[in-house]
């Protein structure tokens, strides 16, 4: 069932890995409609203005409130920033996730990788799998199942092997 609301664009401050996310707080009567009695992390799907958005986790404040967190790509596609008034329309997302076929072959070829994976949560292990689809030209996938892979098998989970990453640029 599609909820509808307005939500006020908000970044944050100093807030550990949270530090500068755009994101905004989905109202608690719309969480109690899209997944009752729902604690932790879910997906949801819809449009943000019209914008479509798919596979979008919430994420739990640990107050009983969820965030949707508005990436990079969301922001140009709504032509928005923090401060920004953005109209929302969500409903609860059953698809399944996508798995990277490549990816999930290339960790075959690594025992320590592959073990370190399989003990990440699902939602974890999907993180990886929608960042390797995301890319645009085959020698970006390529580049990041050859970063995914190295990350793993250092026992790096997904936002410890991007800061990795970032930082030896």
């Amino acid at each position: 069932m599609m909820q509808s609301f307005t939500a006020l664009l908000e970044k944050f401050g100093s807030k550990g890995e949270k530090t500068g996310w755009t994101y905004f707080t989905v109202p608690p009567n719309v969480t109690d409609v899209l997944c009752p009695g729902q604690k932790t992390s879910f997906r949801v799907k819809g449009t943000l203005d019209s914008f479509p958005v798919k596979a979008v986790a919430l994420l739990p404040m640990g107050d009983g409130t969820f965030i949707f967190v508005v990436n990079a790509d969301m922001r140009r596609g709504i032509r928005k920033e923090a401060g920004g008034r953005v109209q929302v329309q969500l409903a609860f997302d059953e698809d399944p996730q996508l798995e990277s076929a490549d990816f999930l072959a290339c960790l075959e070829d690594d025992s320590v990788a592959l073990e370190f994976f399989s003990t990440l949560p699902k939602g974890h292990q999907n993180y990886f799998s929608r960042w390797i689809e995301s890319a645009k030209t085959i020698e970006t996938k390529a580049n990041r199942i050859a970063k995914a892979v190295r990350g793993l098998s250092m026992r790096l989970g997904y936002s410890e092997m991007v800061k990795y990453y970032k930082n030896k640029e």
